[in-house]
């Protein structure tokens, strides 16, 4: 990744138990563990800027409402940064705040020289135009790189905040130790927030890429030639397991909640898990990537600010 952040070896940690009827483990990508070595390489990085400026890297976090999720989104962020030595900048605004509001707030976060990485937690209060939001976030702070600056720059190969969680799942690959140049790389999924991105650096990395999504025909047929897939069309186990080619790479980024209450992905997990060669879980695998991820922009935003 561009913008010298310490790079760390690849960690590759078998996690859980196999499903039932299972006689030995799969080779699960264990992104808890990936994300805490992420996080003490960042360390040494954080002290180098501090001492080198007398304040460390800061990260202004803007949460619009009293939705639970996104609340506890920001608390795991705000303690990520704590760990890491760096400055979180809270600010939490009612649910029906307006929009000159809030772009107020981003307008004073864009100007502190304290705030080098701005996080606008979404989803917004459906009144609020967050597409409007994020481009008002200066591009030099986008450390979620959602900005149509950072989009363009990753898309013609110029070094920029890449969005979070597909640069935390490129990380993720890399930890299998297998070769992306010339593999196979289907992504399902094509949001602005991770397919789209996620097929550039894909596509960075030398590999051939296929972007299908929900009314892809025979997504079967693609899925089954990917030695690489990132499934992240936020849809439950939509991804079969009997579709995935044996012995492949599986990054799982959904999340989403059965109606007993547990949690699973966007793969069919405990089928994909007798094929695949690699498999993240969830929870536990893509999440905590992506607040590593973030603390990554915002450091890099850091040294780029006194580097101009």
């Amino acid at each position: 990744m561009a913008g010298g952040v310490a790079e760390i070896p690849p960690v590759r940690v078998e996690v859980g138990q196999a499903p039932e009827g299972m006689d030995e483990l799969a080779e699960v990508i264990d992104g808890k563990q990936i994300a805490k070595e992420c996080r003490r390489a960042l360390k040494s990085r954080v002290s180098e800027f501090t001492e080198q400026v007398g304040n460390p890297p800061g990260l202004g976090v803007i949460l619009v409402g009293e939705d639970p999720a996104s609340a506890v989104y920001v608390r795991n962020k705000e303690r990520a940064c704590e760990r890491a030595g760096m400055a979180s900048f809270h600010h939490t605004l009612p649910a029906d705040s307006s929009q000159q509001v809030v772009e107020k707030l981003i307008d004073r976060l864009n100007e502190d020289p304290l705030v080098h990485g701005i996080l606008l937690q979404l989803p917004l209060p459906g009144h609020l135009d967050s597409k409007a939001m994020l481009a008002r976030i200066r591009p030099d702070k986008d450390a979620d790189g959602f900005h149509p600056v950072s989009a363009g720059m990753l898309a013609v190969g110029q070094p920029s905040f890449v969005p979070c969680t597909p640069r935390g799942c490129m990380r993720l690959i890399e930890s299998t130790g297998r070769d992306i140049s010339g593999a196979d790389a289907v992504v399902v999924g094509r949001s602005n927030i991770v397919g789209k991105p996620m097929a550039q650096l894909l596509l960075s990395q030398n590999a051939t890429v296929t972007i299908c999504h929900s009314r892809t025909r025979d997504l079967d047929a693609h899925v089954g030639r990917a030695d690489i897939l990132v499934a992240a069309v936020g849809r439950p186990e939509f991804v079969r397991g009997d579709w995935i080619r044996d012995g492949s790479v599986v990054i799982d980024v959904g999340i989403n909640r059965r109606h007993d209450g547990s949690l699973c992905g966007d793969v069919e997990y405990e089928k994909a898990f007798e094929r695949a060669g690699f498999i993240t879980p969830v929870p536990g695998g893509v999440g905590p990537m992506t607040v590593a991820m973030l603390l990554e922009n915002t450091v890099e935003g850091a040294f780029r600010s006194i580097s101009k």
